[in-house]
């Protein structure tokens, strides 16, 4: 968002009749009348500090993957005892124990326990932060009524990022330093623009690990374009737009959902324990991968092509939670993915000078585009027939031209 500051200069002839209004009455706004007319002479302008999180992936060689992972259990063992200590605190002593508090006895263990120290100092103190912050999180959940969800203990094998906040690592071309663990390749596929802030390293349930690079930097938002669209998301077809178009629901999880099967019942054939189970839950992990590669890969593309195109945006604010409740179609509600597509593209719109607005959906499938009278419906029903002016159109563009109208 930007935010200007104006200053109004009059014309050499004009300075006299300026002088007079400012002397008789309030100061001269926007709009008031000058003979001559007075110029508008914008004089400064104020940007705003935007964070984004840069994605690469890095190859470390064995070695460094030993120390990878070595990194992430000595992490996952200061994560669980510092909840430990937090939880027993307030059971024995309604005693809570703060960061601070926690920051000062990690030094403790530090001396009991050497091996804390083949890990960067600040990596350890951000593991106690996210402890910090699972505890708010459960307590403004308990203030707000909701389901609490006290935080939990991270078991082998599921503590899986770590995290630089200020020092400890350094990019130099292709060559990515962390501190106590050397200098690992790292694919740059894309150059970073802003100052780095920290940086967290991150590995997937495939064993695939990655540098995440999160960055500040003045945004300069275009221009907003006049365009204007209304977007009815579905089941059928993915989304259609107010001007008619069509975009195909790919069904991502549908078209592997046999491949995904197979694999998830070897898995549950294996022994536990064994080479072989350890194998099938990996072809289990790299299926479920490659479904969420595609779904994001196809938001990505599908949101980059609607801001570039279109100002204005506006989609139905939907409830997909109590959605998903319908079991006869929950699945497809969950794989075509609607919320990541919307927030996708409302982050996109932010550097792209448009704007995404979401409106109520109260009646927006029912109500006819031309007379605004009721038309009841039923989800078999594809095709709109008002009754009362005639008016005959496919259902789905009925649904996103009542949805710009809103908008």
């Amino acid at each position: 968002i930007l935010t200007y500051r104006y200053t109004l200069i009059p014309l050499e002839s004009g300075l006299s009749d300026l002088r007079r209004k400012q002397a008789e009455g309030p100061p001269l706004q926007w709009g008031d009348e000058c003979r001559p007319p007075v110029i508008l002479l914008r004089i400064g302008a104020y940007k705003t500090i935007v964070r984004k999180t840069y994605q690469y992936r890095i190859y470390p060689s064995k070695s460094q993957t030993t120390l990878l992972e070595r990194t992430l259990e000595i992490c996952r063992w200061i994560y669980n005892d510092t909840l430990a200590l937090r939880k027993s605190a307030w059971e024995q002593e309604q005693h809570s124990i703060s960061l601070y508090e926690t920051n000062k006895i990690l030094t403790q263990w530090k001396k009991e326990r050497p091996d804390l120290n083949r890990v960067h100092s600040q990596v350890l103190q951000n593991v106690q932060m996210r402890v910090d912050l699972a505890f708010k999180a459960f307590f403004r959940r308990v203030k707000a009524g909701e389901n609490p969800g006290y935080p939990r203990f991270k078991g082998k094998g599921r503590y899986d990022s770590f995290t630089y906040p200020q020092s400890g690592f350094k990019l130099d071309g292709d060559r990515l330093h962390l501190s106590k663990i050397g200098d690992v390749r790292v694919v740059l596929h894309r150059p970073i623009e802003g100052t780095i802030k920290t940086l967290t390293i991150r590995r997937s349930a495939t064993e695939k690990w990655y540098a995440c690079f999160s960055v500040e930097y003045e945004s300069s938002p275009a221009l907003q374009k006049e365009t204007i669209v209304g977007i009815d998301v579905g089941l059928e077809s993915f989304a259609t737009l107010s001007n008619g178009e069509k975009i195909e629901n790919s069904r991502f999880f549908r078209t592997d959902e046999k491949a995904l099967a197979k694999a998830q019942r070897k898995l549950s054939k294996a022994e536990k324990g064994t080479p072989e189970r350890k194998k099938a839950r990996k072809i289990v992990a790299h299926t479920h991968e490659r479904i969420a590669n595609r779904r994001l890969n196809f938001a990505h593309q599908t949101s980059r092509r609607m801001v570039d195109q279109y100002g204005t945006i506006v989609f139905e604010d939907l409830n997909i939670k109590n959605m998903q409740k319908n079991h006869c179609l929950a699945k497809s509600i969950a794989d075509v993915a609607w919320n990541q597509f919307i927030t996708i593209t409302e982050n996109k719109a932010e550097e792209a000078g448009s704007r995404v607005i979401r409106v109520n959906p109260r009646n927006t499938s029912q109500m006819c585009s031309r007379c605004g009278m009721i038309v009841a419906k039923t989800l078999s029903d594809r095709v709109h027939t008002c009754p009362h002016c005639g008016l005959v159109m496919d259902r789905d563009q009925n649904a996103a031209i009542n949805i710009m109208r809103l908008g």
